[in-house]
């Protein structure tokens, strides 16, 4: 018996080890489905643990966010605390800025929100005929001839030919000292850079501001012909790479004559432009150098463009010390009219300003006083808005110069407010210490 029981048992074992392997496969099966699901919680948490930031990383930055906060008092001085300071965290810096993906800039969609929360508006600006015309008997006669990144480079180039039959360059070589294969590069990057629209930039162009003859390689790819898109990318790498100077040249040779052509031409100044102009106040001592101020000195400034550029000023963040030393350099010139609107959007940001600043703006409305000519609406408003946020800094010299002004300058609907506003200040006496 025992051995045909141990027969059996050895028939039927096949089956059972089937059954049994079955249900550790099902029972497998059902673990693993479980276990996974136990587990995902488990690995998001780790991947949200991942993406805080731990303590002691958090009190520095906490830690240069005070810092940075405290230097900007300073810079501002007495009554900083008047004026909300917004440090944004996080921010990438000057030196990180050249590794950015060059997929951040604004899709379509973005442009469009943007237009819709009237950061950026695309639409015809309504210009006035009648301060267009009386712009126009304020602006140079005989401006000087605008010179672009090519005129300067030609002249470079001229310059160094000391035989006088190669005083003429060679069209197809234009750059003798550099290598050709460098220029057949560059003439690449400038095929891509016409029909630019979004993605990355080639490597050799990110290089570029890294250079010694950065200008000279500039010009073999004709920055004139590049896509609107293609300039702001290129104002975001040379910005933030270029020192003050170098960015001041490029402001002035290359973004300055695309702006102008363009309001120009469609009335209106092309989105990316507009962003281009944002991105370059990062720089704000070549911002003003390289576009304000020449703009404001070359005398033909319109309404349209002083207006689209100064909108610029109005939305973006200036250091009052940049904003002051452009203040008394725009004071300083001979009027062309641009000079009233770029002036008004610097007073409205409301600054703690110097007083050497409110002197010179002070001295530049008191010299119309024997001005024969007919002052365009814009320069009351300018007027008004000055009086109206720097009231009470003004000394009772400085006042009676200004009421003294009013009796010659006048405009029936804003003159009235201005000497009300004069008579509403606080009376102050400034006396100035001798130097020993």
């Amino acid at each position: 018996m025992g051995k045909s029981k141990k027969v059996k048992a050895k028939r039927a074992e096949p089956l059972a080890v089937k059954q049994s392997v079955g249900l550790v496969e099902d029972i497998t099966a059902d673990n693993v489905t479980k276990a996974a699901s136990n587990r995902q919680p488990k690995v998001r948490f780790r991947q949200e643990e991942d993406d805080f930031v731990d303590n002691r990383l958090t009190k520095k930055i906490l830690d240069a966010a005070v810092k940075q906060q405290k230097e900007l008092e300073g810079e501002v001085g007495i009554g900083a605390s008047k004026f909300k300071t917004v440090i944004k965290l996080g921010k990438k810096s000057n030196s990180d800025s050249e590794n950015e993906d060059e997929d951040e800039w604004p899709s379509l969609a973005e442009s469009a929100a943007l237009a819709a929360s009237g950061e950026y508006q695309d639409q015809d600006i309504v210009i006035n005929q009648e301060d267009e015309k009386a712009l126009q008997a304020f602006m140079n006669p005989d401006p000087p001839t605008r010179r672009t990144l090519a005129d300067i480079i030609m002249e470079k180039i001229t310059e160094k030919k000391t035989d006088v039959s190669t005083l003429m360059p060679d069209v197809e070589n234009p750059m003798p000292d550099i290598d050709p294969r460098i220029i057949e590069v560059y003439k690449d990057v400038k095929s891509i850079l016409i029909r630019y629209r979004s993605g990355k930039l080639p490597k050799a162009f990110k290089v570029l501001p890294h250079l010694k003859n950065w200008e000279e390689i500039l010009y073999i790819t004709e920055p004139d012909t590049w896509s609107a898109a293609a300039l702001y990318q290129a104002t975001r790498i040379f910005a933030s790479n270029l020192n003050v100077h170098m960015a001041q040249r490029f402001f002035n040779l290359v973004l300055l004559p695309r702006i102008r052509d363009d309001i120009h031409y469609y009335k209106r100044l092309n989105f990316h432009l507009f962003m281009a102009l944002k991105k370059a106040l990062y720089k704000p001592a070549a911002f003003f150098k390289g576009i304000i101020l020449p703009l404001c000195e070359e005398g033909t400034c319109t309404l349209r463009e002083a207006t689209i550029i100064s909108s610029v000023i109005t939305k973006c963040t200036i250091p009052v010390l940049h904003a002051s030393a452009a203040m008394i350099k725009i004071a300083e010139m001979h009027y062309s009219g641009g000079n009233s609107i770029f002036l008004r959007a610097l007073i409205t940001k409301k600054y703690a300003l110097p007083f050497r600043v409110i002197d010179a703006l002070v001295f530049h409305f008191s010299q119309f006083r024997n001005d024969k000519r007919e002052l365009p609406v814009l320069w009351h408003q300018c007027l008004l808005s000055f009086v109206e946020t720097y009231r009470n800094d003004v000394s009772d010299e400085q006042a009676d110069s200004l009421r003294e002004l009013l009796r010659y300058q006048i405009h029936p609907k804003i003159t009235p407010e201005i000497r009300q506003q004069l008579m509403s200040r606080e009376s102050k006496e400034i006396i100035m210490e001798e130097p020993e």
